[in-house]
């Protein structure tokens, strides 16, 4: 198996078809490298062939990278004292230019043929830095990993490479697409840019990012209105990028966020130049925001915004005096340095010299990746003073195998240049993000840090004061908006219109509910002491509704009642001091009194309505007035029954009349008659208890406290037999309407009833339709109305008679009227 793996990557070897001379210093261990030294993609074949690099143009950012490479090794191999990392050891390191995948390809094949000792180079590699992207990685991350060989990309930072069981010896200094993803969601919430477009580039590094984003944009609500992937361009995908401008102008999004490459970025973008497209917001990756590549692309800055996310800056002190100084070196490396070394030359025939002769200048060019170079090359000095036991002070000179250095970079920890550098289980390091903006003064381009990203915890700050924007701003928030709807006022909710959520309509919360916050789509109910308007984004507190001690309506009627009182004790004490006149005798005598005490009795049941209501309260208010009102209506009865007896039935029955007044006729119908009321009013209370209670029902805006169960089957019942009694009481009432005038009550009698019977029909009639304090005051003014028919209607023409016609109150006076009604019958 071993030999049949040589042979197919000898093949891929003998892909080189042409000869140069390259880079590389000799030293006791060997750190291979991967750099995009050239920019080859469109010169590759369609055959099975690798171009030469050197065909394709010169890529500074890769000489940069190189140099970066250099820069650690030499620093580690000239330092001295306590500062010397690995004594008695010299690190050598050996490059390929990375123009292209086929190239990233051909390195791992020479890698894997070297450890399988197949080709006679020494010493072997103990580990790879680079490719510098991730497309150009997974070759070699899965080749490799299966020799445990490790590999620290400067640029890759794609999430699936964290995964231990496909890349097991992958390791990065460059934060992981996950972590780009989680800033890129944070920035779009933090300026509540919720309409976007997606667009991600066609490799592994876009489409994954593209991917990951996509499916975490839902979870925070934001909605991707157009999503794309951008082709490599060639002059089949001209037309595609043109129509994707298109529909990124139809679908009306301002944020449009491109997850891709440089290089693709580098092809898509003079399409939307080309179509003046302006004024909108770019979200840009760490890949292409910092990039030149990019933004000397001619009128780029006419686009509009552009935010990108960069890992976190950390200053690179000497780099800029190394590469200074490099023309004069690296003529003496090219002179050094034969092609008889080479195993696959048309990836290492690279002249640094004719590259460094350009003078690449380091300003306005991120020199991050630089740095995650320069922090990968100590990392694997680290792990090998690790190996070599270098802390005694003079390193074993010890073969190293790929395995011993892979454990220990999972265990290095150190500071280089007060960066913290060390790599967590999926071989990613803790590195956070800076934000930034790209500025124009004039035609000179820059990037400015306008803020920060640290994943773990997740924290976004950003200086707004630091971004030039572009085109129309918000006037509240002087940023950008993209949102398909903008969001609805409190007291409305949000009804979806199509398949985004992110287009709504505003509908009115309805009454009795509430919404204080934006995005919801369903209002709040108020809770049940309270209500609210439509449209509203609070609820009000309940109006209580009852009778209260204090109210002036109230007052009025208790001054009602007092009065009653007073008159009905009045009319009692004038009817106890003239018990034995003829006046008080033919009202009745006795029974007057017990009429006047129910009277008071019914009176006083009006306190109960007043105030809030208790349990005392409900049992007594109806049942009191109710049983009270019948002892008075059944003396009334019994009153009007023994004036007709005497005057009309007597001659006719006159048996009938003795019996009745020998066995206490009245005495027993009041008593039997007060007795059913009694039972009824006790059985009502047992099965129908009523108690206080909250009506939240019959208004939306109030409470009406009350006593439950107030139109009960026993209430009802009551009621029915105290209005029997009454029709009763009438009856017998207008049977004596021809009797002598001092005892003919019947008008009088009808009179009270009338007002008793107006005064409930009122109060019924308005107890149907409303239930609020004028209801419960009517009430009250019904009993006391009750009350004063009976005492206006039946004692005060007696207490007329009494105080101001006395001398109709005399026995002869009364004689002389029954003997001139005997003479009219006869």
């Amino acid at each position: 198996m071993g030999e049949l793996l040589y042979r197919t990557l000898l093949l891929g070897c003998i892909w080189s078809c042409c000869y140069g001379s390259g880079l590389q210093l000799k030293g006791d261990f060997t750190i291979y490298g991967m750099f995009p030294l050239h920019n080859a993609g469109q010169t590759i074949s369609a055959a099975p062939c690798m171009t030469d690099c050197k065909q394709g143009t010169d890529n500074k950012h890769g000489f940069h990278l190189v140099q970066a490479l250099r820069y650690a090794v030499e620093e580690i191999n000239n330092s001295t004292g306590k500062d010397q990392l690995l004594p008695g050891i010299t690190l050598g390191y050996q490059t390929y230019d990375t123009c292209s995948c086929r190239a990233s390809v051909l390195a791992t094949v020479d890698l894997l043929s070297q450890q399988y000792n197949r080709v006679d180079v020494e010493p072997r590699a103990v580990a790879l830095i680079g490719p510098d992207s991730s497309d150009y990685a997974f070759t070699p991350a899965a080749a490799l990993g299966a020799f445990l060989l490790p590999q620290i990309s400067y640029e890759a930072s794609n999430e699936m490479l964290s995964n231990k069981m496909l890349y097991p010896a992958f390791f990065r200094t460059i934060p992981s697409d996950k972590n780009q993803v989680d800033a890129m969601i944070q920035i779009l919430l933090r300026f509540n840019w919720t309409w976007i477009a997606l667009l991600g580039s066609d490799n592994s590094y876009g489409q994954q990012g593209m991917l990951s984003l996509s499916q975490q944009a839902s979870d925070y609500d934001i909605c991707i209105a157009y999503q794309a992937v951008i082709p490599s361009l060639n002059s089949g995908t001209q037309q595609r990028m043109r129509d994707m401008v298109r529909n990124i102008i139809k679908t009306k999004v301002n944020t449009i966020v491109v997850f891709s490459s440089k290089r693709i970025a580098r092809g898509f973008f003079p399409f939307v130049i080309e179509q003046n497209v302006t004024d909108k917001v770019w979200i840009g990756t760490e890949d292409w925001s910092m990039a030149t590549l990019v933004s000397g692309i001619p009128g780029i800055r006419t686009i509009g915004t552009v935010l990108g996310v960069s890992v976190q800056y950390a200053p690179f002190s000497g780099f800029q005096g190394f590469e200074n100084q490099a023309v004069s070196e690296l003529r003496d490396i090219s002179a050094l340095n034969s092609s008889s070394d080479m195993v696959v030359p048309c990836l290492q025939n690279t002249n640094l010299y004719t590259m460094a002769t350009k003078s690449y200048s380091l300003e306005n060019y991120d020199v991050t990746s630089s740095f995650n170079v320069y922090k990968a090359v100590y990392a694997v000095a680290h792990a090998l003073r690790q190996v070599l036991k270098c802390d005694s002070g003079q390193c074993e000179k010890t073969e190293v195998q790929a395995g011993q250095l892979l454990q220990s970079l999972k265990r290095v920890r150190f500071t280089v240049r007060n960066t913290s550098v060390y790599f967590d289980k999926n071989g990613d390091p803790p590195t956070g993000y800076d934000i930034v903006t790209w500025t124009w003064k004039g035609k000179a381009w820059s990037c400015r840090v306008v803020g920060a990203y640290s994943p773990d915890p997740p924290y976004l700050q950003v200086d707004l004061s630091q971004i030039q924007w572009t085109g129309d701003v918000s006037d509240g928030t002087n940023v950008p908006e993209s949102q398909c709807s903008l969001e609805c006022p409190y007291g409305y909710r949000e009804l979806q219109v199509g398949q985004h959520k992110c287009c709504f309509e505003c509908m009115a919360c309805p009454a009795s509910t509430f919404l204080n916050k934006t995005g919801s789509t369903s209002c709040q109910s108020c809770a049940q002491g309270q209500w609210s308007p439509a449209e509203s984004e609070a609820c009000l507190n309940r109006t209580v509704l009852y009778l209260p001690w204090d109210a002036p309506l109230s007052l009025a009627l208790l001054v009602l009642l007092a009065s009653t009182l007073l008159l009905t004790l009045g009319t009692a004490a004038l009817f106890l001091r003239n018990l034995t006149t003829p006046v008080v005798k033919s009202a009745g005598g006795r029974t007057c009194l017990l009429m006047l005490l129910s009277l008071t009795a019914a009176s006083c049941s009006t306190l109960c309505h007043f105030g809030t209501p208790s349990q005392p309260a409900c049992l007594l208010k109806q049942s009191l007035f109710l049983f009270s009102f019948t002892v008075c209506l059944a003396c009334v009865t019994v009153r009007s029954f023994q004036v007709v007896c005497i005057f009309k039935w007597s001659s006719k029955l006159p048996r009938f009349y003795e019996t009745w007044a020998k066995n206490r006729g009245p005495e027993m119908f009041i008593l039997v008659t007060s007795v059913i009321e009694f039972l009824i009013s006790v059985l009502h209370v047992v099965l129908y208890t009523p108690f206080p209670s909250e009506n939240y029902d019959l208004y939306y805006d109030s409470i009406v406290l009350e006593c439950s169960k107030a139109l009960s089957p026993g209430a009802f019942v009551e009621i029915l037999f105290v209005s029997l009694l009454s029709i009763l009481c009438f009856c017998f009432s207008y049977m004596g309407k021809d009797l002598p005038a001092n005892y003919n009550e019947a008008k009088c009698i009808t009179f009270s009833l009338m007002i008793c019977i107006i005064s409930w029909i009122s109060f019924f009639t308005v107890y149907s339709v409303n239930r609020g304090t004028v209801t419960m005051a009517l009430e009250v003014a019904a009993v006391l109305c009750s009350v004063l028919g009976i005492l206006g209607g039946y004692f005060l023409p007696k207490v007329y008679i009494m105080l101001v016609k006395s001398q109709m109150n005399t026995t002869a006076h009364f004689q002389n009227c029954i003997q001139m009604y005997t003479m009219t019958k006869q």
